[in-house]
């Protein structure tokens, strides 16, 4: 078997591994935290498993054969290195100690050019802005008819309302996210996928979301319990559905690939500041903690990124592909 073949089975068993035990949780942790005291896991994953088949093979055949959505079209096809290899298993780690670092910037940083890679820094940073603003202003609106933190829904009809629109919100903001993200594993195949491929691309997403399931989320889990009130079936509706109209918003812009990790982050730093900003009882002093402890996190996997990317471009390959 040749080392290029070898690089790209690990490469791209670990960025699968990776982008769906961390990134993922961004999608589901909601759908997951709301659901699981009233689903077996193993109910929730077939129906997250079903949408991503369903999503995944719908881009396939609408782009031909491309399951990234065209979101890699700055990004040409490239022989897989060890050096690819390595972003991911890199990713693995800090996702393994509950670090929410951005995979698009962990594992496309070792394919793209400085040139994409600040255009892509630029996209999430306009991102988090728009999503942390978006959310600010949402859950002040909110928050002057709800208390999230407080507020119990009542009545059978509200209930089952909330309920089933957590079903809703998840598919389509677990869809969105799929068309932005799968690209950070795609990029370690063919862009043209045959369909013997594809199947087997899909056979191992749905084995690690089962996985995911199993283990309730994992470590990145705790980034969304500590949240307020993510546990409610009416928070995280609203929550993913905020979520999936900045993603689709910014999918739809260009086919520039940004991390939704940023994009996050972002809206739930929005929706604390708010909620603390309404709530005389939650001071800003209890929030300044979270957010700020997960924006250091952003900041740390963004400098690993930029470390990768300048080792590959001055120190590994010098002169680099396309600076």
């Amino acid at each position: 078997m040749e080392l290029t073949l070898i690089y790209t089975i690990v490469g791209f068993t670990l960025a699968g591994w990776s982008v769906i035990g961390n990134d993922s949780i961004q999608t589901l942790g909601t759908f997951i935290a709301s659901k699981q005291k009233w689903f077996k896991w193993y109910t929730l994953a077939t129906a997250a498993s079903f949408a991503m088949i369903v999503t995944i093979t719908y881009g396939w055949w609408a782009h031909d054969g491309d399951i990234s959505y065209g979101r890699l079209t700055r990004i040409p096809y490239q022989e897989i290195q060890w050096y690819h290899a390595v972003a991911p298993g890199i990713l693995l780690l800090l996702t393994r100690i509950g670090i929410p670092v951005s995979t698009t910037f962990l594992v496309l940083s070792a394919f793209a050019s400085t040139v994409v890679l600040e255009k892509m820094l630029m996209k999430s940073i306009v991102g988090y802005s728009i999503a942390a603003g978006a959310a600010y202003i949402c859950w002040i609106v909110i928050s002057k008819f709800i208390n999230e933190k407080f507020d119990e829904v009542t009545g059978e009809k509200s209930i089952a309302f909330w309920r089933n629109s957590v079903w809703v919100s998840s598919a389509y903001l677990w869809a969105v996210w799929l068309s932005h993200d799968v690209a950070n594993i795609a990029v370690y195949l063919p862009r043209q996928l045959n369909i013997s491929l594809l199947a087997v691309v899909l056979a191992y997403f749905t084995i690690l979301l089962f996985y995911i399931f199993y283990i309730q989320g994992g470590p990145i889990q705790k980034v969304v319990l500590d949240k307020t009130g993510t546990r409610y079936a009416r928070s995280a509706t609203i929550i993913n559905t905020i979520y999936a109209v900045v993603l689709y918003y910014f999918k739809e812009l260009n086919d520039l690939p940004m991390s939704t990790t940023w994009v996050f982050v972002g809206l739930l730093c929005g929706r604390e500041l708010a909620i603390s900003t309404m709530n005389k009882d939650y001071k800003f002093k209890y929030v300044f903690p979270l957010i700020g402890k997960d924006f250091v996190k952003m900041i740390f996997g963004l400098s690993v990124s930029v470390g990768i990317v300048l080792a590959i471009h001055y120190i590994i390959i010098p002169g680099g592909y396309g600076l």
